[in-house]
């Protein structure tokens, strides 16, 4: 596959996923591949919180699989025809298609987190591609700028949003929590740049100073809406003048892509929760359950050392259906591990 910095401009490329060295955000642009999405309805994580206290063992089974719930009404993004969007349309059918088809399998991945908390808050589905455009949907990419996650959050943004960053935990990296900010995030510039879903993109790649600095200057006196960007475009940076281009583009392909994943490599990003003491390993967890331990890594990827943050009781992500089995052998309750296993 093609690196997806040649997506970007020059200036624009990062180690991993894309960044915006102009924007306060400071993220990537990397590339994507596209998936149609469903409808249907609001699934939730399958999450099993269970608390594990030495040896005392308390469960509470919460199970949230196939919750329907009453979604906001929910709107879409108007996916316009322009010379811009054209450009890529041709270029992920032609000479960046297996790019593209790569990264519409790779959605997958994190499809449900996605579109369960836009649908929560009757975002436009189509914003599900912003990180396909930003980190190649991996939520170990990291830019140059140190950008970090799905989302290419900067630290200060991800501190004003909640995110929690120390030394031993980087939510910018947590699919769920990151997902959850930036679409809050999102819905404050939308709601800032007067309703308008193309706004709101260029302000979360180029940064809202900046986005209100040339509106200012080029368009005083307008009204903010999807058909503004395109007569500001040229003023913007040249990373953001193909942003929302980029995602028009590959959402109008995302509706007929067929998805295939021929070898079965890509699971869904779900799981159950067990509440463990601090400094807890990922490695004893994964022992515990007989699991390969890059399984529990990638479920926990917002734990940077691969242990639980010392005095507190903290949740570790382990794959749906083992959370009791997990909690009774770190509790000692079920025999040990057999040495010829």
């Amino acid at each position: 596959m093609l690196s997806t910095d040649d997506l970007r401009e020059p200036e624009a490329r990062v180690e991993t996923g894309d960044s915006r060295s102009e924007s306060p955000q400071d993220r990537g642009t990397p590339v994507w591949r596209l998936r149609g999405s469903r409808a249907g309805f609001l699934t939730a994580l399958l999450t099993v919180p269970v608390v594990w206290m030495g040896r005392d063992v308390a469960t509470q089974s919460l199970t949230l699989d196939a919750l329907t719930v009453d979604a906001a009404p929910r709107s879409s993004i108007p996916l316009d025809v322009h010379p811009r969007v054209e450009k890529w349309l041709k270029a992920f059918q032609t000479t960046r298609r297996e790019e593209f088809e790569y990264l519409l399998v790779r959605k997958q991945r994190f499809d449900e987190v996605l579109q369960s908390n836009l649908r929560l808050r009757g975002m436009p589905e189509e914003l599900a591609y912003i990180p396909m455009i930003e980190s190649e949907y991996s939520p170990l990419a990291v830019s140059r700028v140190f950008a970090v996650g799905l989302w290419q959050f900067m630290s200060p943004t991800a501190l004003q949003y909640g995110l929690r960053m120390d030394p031993f935990v980087d939510e910018r990296r947590d699919p769920v929590r990151a997902t959850e900010a930036a679409l809050e995030y999102l819905a404050y510039l939308h709601n800032r740049f007067g309703g308008s879903w193309y706004l709101a993109a260029a302000a979360f790649n180029a940064g809202p100073g900046r986005l209100e600095m040339v509106l200012n200057r080029h368009a005083s006196g307008r009204e903010w809406n999807d058909a503004l960007f395109w007569d500001i475009a040229d003023y913007l940076p040249r990373e953001t003048r193909e942003y929302v281009p980029k995602m028009i583009a590959v959402s109008r392909l995302a509706r007929d892509a067929e998805v295939a994943d021929s070898d079965g490599t890509v699971t869904p990003y779900r799981y159950d929760n067990i509440f463990v003491p601090g400094y807890t390993t990922l490695q004893s967890v994964a022992d515990a359950l007989d699991a390969n331990a890059e399984l529990i890594f990638a479920l926990n990827p917002h734990l940077t050392q691969g242990v639980t943050p010392p005095g507190e009781m903290y949740p570790v992500r382990v794959p749906v259906g083992s959370g009791g089995a997990a909690v009774a052998r770190l509790s000692g309750e079920l025999p040990p591990r057999r040495t010829d296993d």
